[in-house]
């Protein structure tokens, strides 16, 4: 982590990631393409997602979560920044001449080989299926559905456990702590996701949500009455409803979103933990 001299009250308590690792080379013009921002608002001009808007530019990279190109050695060429992902990206070269975009691991550096493949050797960056995977190994960028690409533990720093093969089925120990079942047939690479210190990283000061596209958030029952279920009263005043309610007055506090007949809900053996109340 890097951090400041207190040279003003944002940068007394403000911390970024140290990108001296990185190389200092512009992103790969191929692979990039550019994602139109929306605020936050729907085809009819309507806030959906609220607390989005403004931000930097940015450049959207086409990263391969697929990595199926099997038993081609690749080799790394640079590790760049992300602005749409808090982990990093590595430029790769494949032995046929392709260049794409993936997740490295936690170890990976510039000029390290990785391949693809069922016998691939036990290395941080190597990327099999999770049959060939001894249990207790620790995976990311993990496949749901064989082929369809990486889906689970893609942030920084993140990582799946690898607890049990059972039959077809593999079962992974995800960072919420919800286990469930897995073909074993998915790809899933080996090590963590990069950028560790990433959850160490403290704002400092309002301009920087600014500039990440995040816009102020308003507490409920700082508001009017007319503008949320817990506005109003005087002074600082008790929710006044029975349940947590958001802003359109729906109830949210302890209610379970997922569909009861979801097909997926005989994959998950066991759910997540809630959080403990103080």
């Amino acid at each position: 982590m890097k951090k400041f001299k207190p040279t003003s009250p944002g940068r007394r308590q403000m911390t970024v990631v140290d990108y001296s690792g990185l190389s200092k080379v512009k992103p790969y013009k191929k692979l990039t393409m550019k994602v139109s921002s929306s605020s936050g608002r729907n085809s009819q001009g309507r806030i959906t997602m609220r607390h989005q808007g403004g931000g930097h530019k940015k450049t959207y990279r086409i990263v391969d979560f697929k990595q199926n190109q099997l038993d081609i050695p690749a080799k790394v060429e640079t590790l760049e920044y992300d602005p749409y992902r808090s982990s990093f990206i590595a430029l790769v070269v494949y032995n046929n001449g392709q260049r794409a975009y993936i997740l490295p691991s936690s170890q990976t550096k510039v000029g390290d080989e990785i391949i693809t493949s069922a016998n691939a050797p036990l290395k941080e960056g190597n990327r099999l299926p999770l049959k060939n995977i001894p249990t207790g190994y620790q995976i990311f960028n993990v496949e749901i559905d064989p082929g369809k690409g990486g889906q689970l533990a893609r942030s920084a720093g993140s990582f799946v456990e690898l607890s049990a093969l059972e039959g077809k089925f593999a079962h992974l120990k995800l960072p919420s702590g919800e286990i469930r079942k897995v073909l074993s047939t998915c790809l899933a690479t080996l090590g963590r996701a990069s950028n560790l210190e990433n959850n160490l990283v403290v704002i400092g000061k309002a301009g920087r949500s600014r500039w990440m596209g995040i816009r102020p958030t308003v507490r409920g029952s700082a508001m009017n009455p007319c503008d949320h279920p817990y506005g109003g009263g005087e002074g600082r005043t008790q929710r006044g409803t029975k349940r947590p309610k958001d802003i359109w007055g729906n109830i949210t506090g302890g209610r379970k979103t997922r569909r009861k007949n979801k097909q997926s809900n005989k994959l998950i053996i066991q759910r997540r933990k809630s959080k403990k109340k103080k």
